[in-house]
């Protein structure tokens, strides 16, 4: 007979209570949240309770599944296939889609002096948090992913960070 061991447990979309539960039976070694300029909810109370118990955080959807990557436009929304969910979610609708594709904007004009797209600097915000171990993002051809592959290496000066941070504030 043989023994399995597990050596490290990862959760998805937990919440801190729900990690707190776990961790009474094992330690919790990475998280696996949704995290964007779209989403950025779990910097209230997860990414800092992360931080505080050293549990590594991969983030998803740092591009909003397509959304701040600066391909989408109001008609290329509406033109999406009818079984495609974004078509029903509230992000690609008025009027969260008009004040999503601002902030496309803006990342746009903070990208272009690095030669970098909106994409690399949405998942750049979202690496620049100290919680933030990884982001997961995909991409359906050689293309997409060309205009992500250098997030991993751009920083975000202060400037552009709180440039950002109007816009989310002044945007909710």
């Amino acid at each position: 007979m043989r023994i399995a061991e597990v050596r490290y447990i990862g959760v998805s979309n937990f919440n801190v209570e729900q990690m707190k539960r776990a961790q009474a039976i094992a330690p919790i070694t990475s998280l696996q949240p949704p995290y964007s300029l779209v989403k950025p909810e779990v910097e209230q109370e997860i990414l800092p309770y992360c931080l505080e118990q050293n549990i590594g955080v991969i983030v998803y959807a740092p591009m909003q599944s397509g959304l701040l990557t600066g391909a989408m436009t109001p008609e290329r929304v509406a033109n999406l296939p009818d079984n495609d969910w974004r078509k029903r979610s509230s992000d690609f609708q008025e009027p969260r889609l008009s004040r999503n594709l601002k902030l496309v904007e803006l990342l746009k004009t903070l990208g272009e002096p690095h030669g970098r797209s909106p994409g690399e600097v949405a998942i750049a915000w979202t690496l620049r948090n100290l919680a933030v171990t990884g982001a997961i993002v995909g991409g359906r051809n050689a293309k997409q992913v060309q205009g992500t592959i250098g997030a991993a290496e751009f920083r975000l000066n202060e400037a552009e960070i709180q440039q950002i941070a109007t816009f989310l504030r002044e945007n909710p």
